[in-house]
């Protein structure tokens, strides 16, 4: 998520009431989970086990509960809480606007585009030309629609990302800036789940045909012309390259890649990073050949062990 304007390092500390440390006038340009972090962005981090990603990120500026080196052409911001911190930045800068329309004042429909009724498109949303949205669908703040895309019944674009902290007596919600973007082409089933980004966008790309009752989390990015089949759920920050094939029911754990023209097989479990040009299937996801072979041996269990009952 980018501001509006340029913040510094001094104007940012003196909305969370926190200390920093490196050059007052120290240029934050955004903040961003760590997935997604850029040059000029904050990101944060709570925990021992993760204060190296963080301050090795692209990320410039580190919101963090230690004091630390701080990293060359970096500066620190010292929180006791860098998870609420972050919420109090989100809020600031990207602050929840209740709607006051079905279809919002801010929102821009392209020429051609049907919206059938019930449907509500919220603030600042951005629908391109010949798209076809039927009745009860429901477009959260900032989408971006593009060009000859048809969403059908019951889909929701831009839920918040299902991203919580344990905390001793409850589970702290991290709040959702983001947005979700789908470009020319796209067709969106019934019943669809596509969650916004945490701070940056989940991203539909061209031609991508997605079928009934998919979830896609936050921050995932699914390639041009994947064909995803139907009950599939694909966790946050997964990335899916181009001309993928996803059959039904398969889910697919967060932060892994799945290579350009892969093919996941029905009700597969993808725990782990897929290679492109391949078919998987199974539980955990491995080569569609193989994984047939292990059925097969083990088909073949009960017959060696009546053999081997016989011999003794």
């Amino acid at each position: 998520m980018k501001f509006a304007t340029p913040q510094t390092i001094e104007g940012i500390a003196r909305i969370l009431n926190c200390d920093y440390i490196g050059n007052a006038e120290f240029p934050v340009f955004g903040m961003n989970e760590i997935h997604v972090v850029a040059s000029g962005d904050i990101v944060f981090v709570d925990h021992p086990k993760y204060y190296e990603k963080a301050l090795t990120s692209k990320a410039t500026i580190i919101l963090i509960n230690k004091i630390v080196d701080c990293p060359d052409g970096k500066s620190l911001l010292i929180s006791d809480d860098p998870f609420r911190d972050f919420n109090i930045l989100t809020n600031y800068f990207n602050p929840f606007i209740a709607a006051t329309s079905t279809i919002s004042k801010s929102a821009i429909i392209g020429e051609n585009t049907v919206l059938q009724p019930n449907v509500f498109v919220g603030n600042n949303v951005k629908i391109g030309n010949d798209c076809l949205i039927h009745s009860n669908v429901c477009i959260y703040d900032n989408a971006v629609i593009g060009n000859n895309v048809t969403i059908h019944s019951g889909t929701i674009l831009g839920a918040d990302a299902f991203y919580y902290k344990n905390r001793p007596d409850k589970f702290d919600k991290l709040l959702s800036g983001g947005n979700v973007v789908i470009e020319d082409y796209v067709d969106i089933g019934a019943l669809c789940t596509i969650d916004k980004g945490v701070t940056a966008s989940t991203i539909i790309k061209e031609g991508t045909k997605i079928d009934n009752q998919v979830h896609i989390g936050h921050d995932t990015v699914i390639g041009k012309r994947c064909l995803i089949a139907s009950q599939v759920g694909i966790s946050g920050c997964v990335i899916i390259e181009d001309f993928v094939t996803i059959w039904g029911q398969a889910g697919i754990t967060s932060g892994v890649t799945i290579g350009e023209k892969a093919i996941v097989s029905a009700q597969s479990g993808v725990s782990k990073s897929l290679e492109g040009h391949k078919s998987y299937f199974g539980t955990p996801a491995g080569d569609f050949r193989k994984k047939y072979k292990e059925l097969a041996s083990i088909r073949l269990i009960p017959e060696i062990m009546n053999k081997l009952n016989k011999l003794k």
